[in-house]
């Protein structure tokens, strides 16, 4: 019998453990701030995940026997039909991964992901990866370790060694950017093209309207579905989901850093921006009750603590692309910033695949923010002699993700 054991989460007492042991790992470290409770476990819930419909999902703990069955790993795996066929074999998922600086305990846990995919005919696993959207918990962080965004994963620098050494390879770059709300620092082309579309009647920027929760989850939709469906691994949106985003989001947004743009009715891009959590729920220790909740409004809406805007996501309908949208959406977020100069004193954009370069020199030399943090999706190709290809690049006719 090896060192390591593992144990499939099936209780609530092991849901608990499960999340629990990550304290372990990230004792004394500042940066860290604990994800909260309910988040981890909606996305192993199958009334709440929609990923179950055609997929499964099983997590492990890993227990050192040397010291008595002390959890010194964890893992989970899963996949959805549908999602894994569009990839050039059927790929899976492994995440939620934190272990020990130890090979022997990652290579146990990543051995049982692979083996129960590859029990249900899966030729692949990508890593560290969510089951869900790809806007949370994606990727291994391996430059930029400074305090996260919520959602975003952090993690030790030796977990990319981790993965490495076990064969998973750089399945694509994930970056985020930062740059600082200081106003009138856009390009000059940027305000040209946004003066030229306010002066035009057919196109509007306008900041949205949460008494209409449906129609903006339609709105949101309709873009998501013009600009992103068509790259791989990616699911078009149903109107439930994103009813479900918008009904999440509307208790912590700022509606007036939160665009729309539109031509006549028809809704053709959104950036979408919210208060940075992470700087507000250190104290939390996972948890969100009633207590949690109330002080979490107290500090954000009273206090207004935080002046960290989190770039959730940017995007624009694909017939639209390349006719300065994205220009008014930034420049009417400029204007909002001039009018109320210190509320917000950053913006941090996330994340940015590199296997779409059109997006980064936009980001770049658009709103001139700056790379400050990378992760990495691993993919792991479960037949060691077949050539691993990184992921393909976007051309224009299918960019619209920036932040997905």
């Amino acid at each position: 019998m090896g060192r390591y054991s593992l144990r499939e989460v099936k209780t609530r007492s092991d849901a608990r453990a499960f999340r629990a042991m990550a304290r372990s790992i990230y004792a004394g470290d500042p940066m860290w701030v604990q994800p909260l409770d309910t988040d981890i476990e909606n996305v192993f819930d199958a009334k709440k995940n929609p990923l179950f419909q055609e997929g499964e999902a099983i997590r492990w703990t890993l227990h050192d026997e040397q010291t008595g069955g002390r959890i010194v790993g964890r893992i989970a795996a899963f996949y959805n039909r549908e999602l894994s066929a569009n990839e050039p074999q059927p790929t899976g998922g492994c995440g939620f991964f934190e272990c020990i600086d130890d090979q022997e305990a990652a290579d146990t846990l990543f051995d049982a992901a692979r083996e129960w995919l590859a029990a249900r005919g899966l030729e692949a696993m990508d890593g560290s990866v969510n089951f869900g959207d790809r806007m949370q918990w994606w990727g291994v962080l391996v430059e930029g370790f400074t305090l996260p965004l919520y959602g975003m994963n952090y993690n030790p620098p030796y977990y990319g060694r981790l993965f490495e050494t076990y064969g998973f390879q750089n399945y694509f770059n994930q970056h985020t950017y930062l740059r600082p709300l200081v106003v009138h620092t856009m390009p000059e082309a940027l305000y040209q093209k946004a003066e030229r579309l306010f002066a035009n009647p057919d196109y509007r920027f306008e900041p949205v309207d949460l008494h209409d929760r449906k129609k903006v989850a339609h709105d949101l939709m309709s873009v998501y579905n013009s600009g992103w469906a068509t790259f791989s691994g990616v699911k078009p949106m149903e109107f439930e989901h994103a009813l479900q985003m918008v009904d999440a989001m509307a208790p912590i947004v700022d509606p007036e850093v939160l665009y729309f743009a539109f031509h006549r009715e028809q809704a053709i891009g959104f950036f979408v921006m919210v208060p940075d959590l992470n700087g507000l729920i250190r104290d939390f220790g996972g948890r969100f009750g009633l207590w949690q909740k109330l002080k979490l409004m107290w500090r954000l809406k009273v206090r207004r603590r935080c002046d960290r805007l989190f770039g959730l996501v940017f995007g624009v309908a694909a017939e639209f692309q390349g006719r300065g949208v994205e220009a008014g959406m930034i420049r009417r977020f400029e204007q909002h910033i001039e009018r109320d100069p210190g509320r917000y004193r950053s913006l941090e954009i996330a994340w940015i695949g590199d296997f779409n370069p059109l997006m980064m020199r936009m980001v770049e030399s658009y709103v001139r923010a700056e790379k400050y943090k990378r992760h990495v999706t691993y993919r792991y190709l479960f037949d060691r002699s077949k050539p691993f290809v990184r992921a393909p690049k976007l051309g224009k006719a299918k960019t619209g993700k920036g932040i997905e």
